[in-house]
């Protein structure tokens, strides 16, 4: 904004700017400081004649422009001395008048506009000779000759030289040098012709002194045109700088007047929004922004402030910009003149855009997994104690479920982090599918993922959703030319059931979640009571495996594998076992997870392989032994090297070493694990797929994995002589596939003559199980050899259903009559049940479980108040394995209707 000097003299106009300047001079100790900065540089503007030269302000002349009205004083001076004395100037002092009167005249005319350079000093002699002492000495001279011819009176003409200097030092106030030069014109002629030597001698040294005050004067002059020249300078630099800033956006400047109306704008902010600067005037400040989007957790807002007349700082407001969100940072300070009045306001702004921005994904960020893009552990932690604190009751309900991929560390060790990564990205993406708006998904971190639903919901509601999160999480996933098959294993807790806090509710999920896992991963676990001993016990057991691993108290034992053709045993399978100090000899499952979950499986396998190597030396050559790998022992690049270790330490033939190998080294089908199974050849080990059927792959992999072996897991033959089973279809194909392979095949977990009559019929190489024997020590397995390798089989003829034990009263039906009893225990094939007596056999009854479920049962033996029944027909199991009818129950009636006692 242009502002004008406050120093022009008085005889100049006064304009409009000017009079702003001097407003903007009054209030600059009130203005922003980037603002006063800005005023404060703004060079004086300069008067502009019409011929185009510039004028400095104030002292740019010699002689002031009233100093022309000094011939009009000096024809008053010379009319008055004619008129008092009667007479008229003599010839002689005519010209000298005319002179004297016509040189003032010429003033403005002769008088140069700007005094610079070098000449200066001379210039100004010049024109103060020519223009003030020379008429001066001009009139004085000629009232002289007018008094020597007796023509004027002496009291006339001395008053007319006393006027004349009197007047002309008025019109050459605050020029010194000027006015000494017109003193000494005035007198200097009377001085020399009628002061003698006094009148002389006091002339020279008004001379001298007017030399002296002239020069001093030119001096200072000079010096404060050179200060001007570089204040100028200073401005015109400053007001660069500033016009820089506004140009290159770095900020802006805008003004308004008393009414809230802008005075000033700075372009590129006009230009944004689509005006000038000159339409911009007048307009209202509020124009400049979009105050209904404003900030509404500020309490004092930018209305606030104008309307209050209060200073405002670095107030972030949304510019009022078409189709661009952008922000500024606003500041500004009212605006008093001398009398206290409110004149309007002042202020600055600064491009808040990019900050914001930043501050925006800095709180994402914070709130949202960068990965995934779910809600991070904080958020849903909030989302959680927001949940639970709700003020009323009835809505602090709601259920947690934390999930855990299943193998996920193995697809992160084979294929890299940036596989897993993408891994991650695909889960979120299902899980989001399958929760949608039920509940919040967030990621906790890793592997580990929470799904908050609020509400109360139904507990099969829940299992139900857990079942389908597991079953599309468990999918195939199609990374970077790789298959990859995980699973996921699903904890949930419910509140206010299960706790009302956040930490109680969290850390029962985790129970539940462990739990799971326990059960054997790819499953769902309500959180129960007592679950808190299991994690602690799990925590002790974990410890004492440490212990065991530490003090060499795992042991091997061995079960044999029988060939079916002529029942001899052809190898043993090395099975690890642990007789805990307390808990004494612990199933595998119980503790091998343990060691995969705390890091101990790898140590513990090479151990089971070493020790099983050097047993294997002492058997018979025909005789081989069969060891479990890990995937995360598959996984390791180095242990192809410690397979050849083991069997050059143990001196064995490496064909004699069978490695049992599952599906789930396949789950990542990628270079790797060819490259290991070529490996593995290549040291001569025999290789068997174990478990097979019920991992998660194709069986494109038979197509390359170089096996000698496909074992058929226990779960096809436990059921395959029941009527009705498909199992034996099954083992059928395995055995029809194996054959074609060129590969052997073992069952395991045969245990009745019917079962082994059956695989042996289905065409399975080799058998393995209770029917020929358990898994034995190191030394019975010694003695086993030595009385030879002829196996016999010993076992009940046939197996029964899988019992659950349970407490539910019930009623039967016999015609017309209605008995009362307890079911004790119940399979998919029949029940026990207390309370009737002497019931014959082959008796029929309805048997009501429930409200809903009524069943026909035969009676199938009877003694001592306990009755066996058999269904008319079998039951199913659910994906949990639990009896349908019974997890069918309604609520209430399952409550009472089960009570699991193992």
């Amino acid at each position: 904004m242009p502002q004008k000097s406050t120093s022009q003299p008085a005889a100049e106009p006064a304009t409009p700017d000017r009079d702003d300047a001097r407003r903007g001079s009054v209030h600059r100790l009130q203005m922003p400081e980037a603002e006063q900065a800005r005023q404060e540089a703004k060079p004086a503007q300069p008067n502009r004649r019409a011929g185009g030269r510039v004028v400095l302000p104030q002292r740019s002349r010699v002689l002031v422009g009233s100093w022309k009205w000094m011939t009009p004083t000096l024809v008053a001076a010379s009319v008055l001395a004619a008129a008092t004395s009667l007479s008229i100037p003599p010839l002689l002092a005519i010209p000298l008048l005319l002179a004297a009167i016509g040189l003032p005249y010429l003033t403005p005319r002769l008088d140069p506009p700007v005094i610079k350079g070098t000449a200066a000093l001379q210039r100004q002699f010049v024109m103060i000779g020519g223009l003030v002492v020379a008429p001066m000495i001009a009139f004085s001279a000629a009232i002289l000759l007018w008094l020597s011819q007796g023509g004027l009176a002496w009291t006339s003409g001395l008053s007319a030289l006393v006027g004349a200097s009197t007047v002309g030092s008025a019109f050459l106030y605050r020029r010194l040098n000027a006015m000494f030069s017109a003193q000494i014109g005035v007198w200097a002629m009377p001085a020399l012709f009628y002061g003698g030597l006094i009148g002389l001698g006091g002339m020279f040294v008004l001379c001298m002194t007017a030399f002296v005050i002239i020069r001093r004067e030119s001096e200072l002059q000079s010096q404060l045109d050179k200060k001007l020249q570089r204040e100028e300078r200073d401005r015109k630099r400053a007001e660069h700088i500033l016009r820089d800033y506004e140009e290159t956006g770095q900020g802006w400047f805008w003004e308004t007047d008393r009414r809230g109306q802008l005075t000033y704008v700075s372009r590129p902010v006009a230009e944004a929004l689509g005006y000038t600067q000159e339409t911009m005037v007048g307009r209202p400040l509020n124009d400049l922004f979009d105050l209904a989007d404003r900030d509404d957790e500020s309490e004092r807002t930018l209305t606030f402030h104008i309307s209050a007349r209060s200073p405002f700082s670095e107030l972030a407001v949304r510019s009022a910009i078409r189709d661009e969100e952008r922000w500024w940072s606003v500041t500004g300070r009212p605006l008093y003149d001398t009398f206290d009045n409110f004149v309007g306001f002042r202020g600055a702004g600064t491009d808040l855009t990019e900050k914001r921005r930043s501050q925006e994904k800095a709180t994402r960020l914070a709130r949202y997994d960068s990965l995934t893009g779910l809600a991070n552990r904080f958020l849903m932690s909030q989302t959680l104690e927001k949940i639970l604190g709700a003020p009323q009751e009835l809505n602090r309900t709601c259920a947690v479920f934390l999930l855990d991929l299943d193998r996920f560390k193995q697809v992160n060790d084979t294929l890299g982090h940036p596989v897993g990564d993408e891994l991650l990205k695909q889960v979120s993406v299902r899980l989001e599918g399958v929760v949608g708006e039920h509940g919040q998904v967030g990621r906790l971190g890793g592997d580990e993922f929470q799904v908050i639903l609020p509400g109360t919901h139904k507990r099969e509601e829940l299992g139900e959703l857990a079942h389908r999160i597991i079953s599309s999480l468990s999918q195939p996933y199609g990374i970077e030319d790789h298959r990859v098959v995980i699973g996921a294993s699903v904890g949930v807790a419910i509140a206010p059931d299960d706790g009302v806090t956040s930490e109680a509710i969290i850390r029962n999920a985790d129970l539940a979640l462990y739990a799971a896992k326990d059960g054997g991963r790819g499953r769902f676990h309500f959180y129960a009571n007592d679950l808190h001993s299991e994690a602690e016990a799990r925590r002790e057991l974990e410890q004492d495996l440490r212990d065991a691993v530490t003090h060499g108290q795992l042991e091997l034992f061995y079960q044999p594998v029988v060939s079916a053709a002529d029942e001899e045993i052809v190898g043993f399978e090395a099975l690890l076992r642990w007789n805990h100090h307390v808990k004494g000899w612990m199933q595998p499952q119980k503790f091998v997870e343990i060691a995969e979950d705390c890091g101990l499986i790898e140590q513990i396998g090479e151990w089971a392989l070493r020790t099983a190597c050097h047993e294997l030396s002492t058997w018979p050559e025909n005789v081989r032994c069969a060891v479990n790998v890990s995937p995360l022992q598959f996984a390791n690049p180095n242990f192809p090297t410690v397979v050849t270790n083991a069997v050059a330490q143990a001196g064995i033939d490496p064909s004699r070493l069978e490695l049992e190998i599952t599906e789930s080294v396949f789950l990542t089908d990628d270079s790797n694990t060819d490259q290991m199974f070529a490996a593995l050849k290549r040291v001569g080990v025999r290789l068997a797929l174990d478990d097979f059927g019920t991992g998660y792959s194709s069986l494109g992999y038979l197509k390359k994995a170089p096996f000698d072996k496909i074992k058929i897991d226990q779960s096809f033959v436990r059921g395959a002589t029941e009527t009705g089973s498909r199992n034996g279809a099954i083992i059928t194909s395995i055995t029809s596939l194996a054959q074609a392979l060129d590969m052997d095949t073992t069952a395991e977990g045969v245990e009745t003559l019917d079962e082994l009559d059956l695989i042996r019929m289905l065409g399975c190489s080799h058998i393995q199980g209770y029917i020929y024997d358990k898994p034995l020590s190191r030394d019975v397995v010694m003695k086993r050899l030595q009385a030879g390798l002829k196996a016999t089989a010993s076992g009940p003829r046939s197996a029964r259903a899988a019992r659950q034990k349970m407490l539910r009263k019930v009623e039967l039906s016999h015609g017309a009559t209605k008995y009362r009893g307890t079911i004790r225990n119940i399979s998919v094939t029949g029940a026990m049940i207390e309370g009737l007596w002497n019931v014959p056999d082959n008796t029929v009854f309805d048997l009501q479980i429930s409200e809903t479920v009524s069943l026909k049962v035969t009676s199938r033996w009877c003694y001592e108040g306990r009755m066996g029944v058999q269904f008319d027909r079998p039951l199913e199991r659910d994906f949990n394995g639990n009896i349908k009818v019974i997890a069918d129950a309604t609520p209430a009636a399952r409550k009472s209707l089960l009570r699991d006692a193992g």
